[in-house]
């Protein structure tokens, strides 16, 4: 079956009235989305926000799902911890039935267990820490992303087949996302033994100046950079980089790989690398999202919007599915049965993760990311 027939079918799945059991009928589907709406990482948030938003509209407007509308309850957690936990008790007590969110890992991790304990599924667009889903604490937690080790396994793979590089320094923020995924790309270049790290190191988020990283990137001799962590901090990192004329390649994450990172960093992002989910040009529902939001918001889609269209998609077709919104209902829905997305068809493997979902290399050329393997 085409992707576009499989897209037809779960359209009339969810957009179905009237199912035999009735069970999602009375009363409103709650679906919580705890992204940032504020702050530096705003612009992580706010696609996935819209992207729920433009699914949702378009499932209400053709009748709901099974006779029930959805209801969006948007909270702001800042990508920080201590607002996401508010975040999450905030949404349990007005009684979501599962949540689209958090979108950074600390964020995430700190919120899980208050979801957990209230038996409330939880699928986010963006938090790649692999420990999520690999430790077993977090049942109820899904991903349409790949997680860190497979994003290093892509940074590694391109620095040391295509650039061809055979120093390379390591850094991170020391954030739970940023220094698991330098981590793991120590591990990845120490089990490949082809290239010499000359420094693994960690910096201060929100600092002014990174002089001291940068000088030490400089006598490391290092031919490339791998950095763990956020825009805000790789554009100040890079930045002062070019101001020494250094030329070491800069690689990061899907945290840096966003247009604001561009914006802030201007003429010094030029040929910065950075992972990210491949994007699917040809896919008919990536289109299809991507022309809905253009029209609505009159600019491209974000960071993690295809992501997060994919988890809207996963999620409600899973609630159209199961004809309930009990999570051991709609948990089965998600491990069973393929979901139409930008993304290709995705169900999910038993620990949550995202099954024919990975990571892809860009490179900013004349002022934007540009795919380029």
């Amino acid at each position: 079956m085409t992707s576009k027939k499989i897209y037809t079918l779960l359209v009339t799945l969810v957009l179905a009235t009237g199912s035999a059991t009735g069970a999602l009928a009375a009363d409103p589907i709650k679906i919580g989305v705890a992204v940032a709406h504020s702050g530096d990482l705003a612009s992580y948030g706010l696609p996935t926000l819209k992207a729920v938003q433009l699914v949702v509209k378009e499932i209400n407007e053709k009748g709901g799902i099974n006779g029930a509308q959805i209801e969006i309850l948007a909270e702001d957690d800042v990508c920080k911890p201590e607002v996401a936990t508010n975040a999450a008790t905030k949404l349990v007590s007005e009684g979501v039935h599962a949540v689209i969110g958090h979108i950074c890992s600390e964020a995430t991790k700190a919120a899980l267990p208050i979801y957990r304990e209230a038996d409330i599924l939880v699928i986010s667009s963006s938090a790649t820490t692999p420990a999520l889903t690999q430790s077993g604490d977090y049942p109820n937690f899904y991903r349409t992303i790949a997680s860190d080790d497979a994003q290093a396994s892509t940074q590694v793979t391109f620095a040391l087949e295509v650039l061809q590089v055979n120093k390379i320094a390591v850094i991170h923020d020391q954030g739970d996302y940023g220094i698991k995924l330098a981590e793991f790309a120590r591990q990845f270049l120490e089990k490949s033994g082809r290239a010499e790290i000359v420094l693994f190191a960690g910096i201060t988020p929100g600092a002014v100046d990174y002089s001291t990283v940068v000088q030490k990137i400089h006598h490391s001799e290092a031919e490339a950079v791998i950095f763990g962590g956020y825009h805000p901090e790789a554009s100040k990192i890079v930045s002062q980089m070019r101001q020494r004329q250094m030329n070491t390649i800069f690689i990061s994450d899907d945290g840096v790989k966003d247009e604001t990172f561009i914006r802030v960093a201007g003429a010094n992002a030029e040929g910065v690398y950075a992972t990210g989910p491949a994007y699917i040009s040809d896919n008919p529902i990536a289109q299809e999202y991507r022309e809905k939001f253009i029209q609505t918001e009159g600019t491209e889609p974000g960071a993690f919007f295809n992501n997060a269209i994919a988890a809207s998609l996963a999620l409600t077709n899973a609630l159209a599915q199961a004809g309930s919104t009990d999570p051991e209902a709609i948990a089965r829905i998600l491990h069973e049965q393929e979901a139409a997305t930008p993304l290709g068809n995705i169900k999910f493997d038993p620990t949550g993760e995202p099954i024919g979902i990975g990571f892809t290399m860009y490179q900013v050329q004349d002022g934007r990311y540009v795919q380029v393997q």
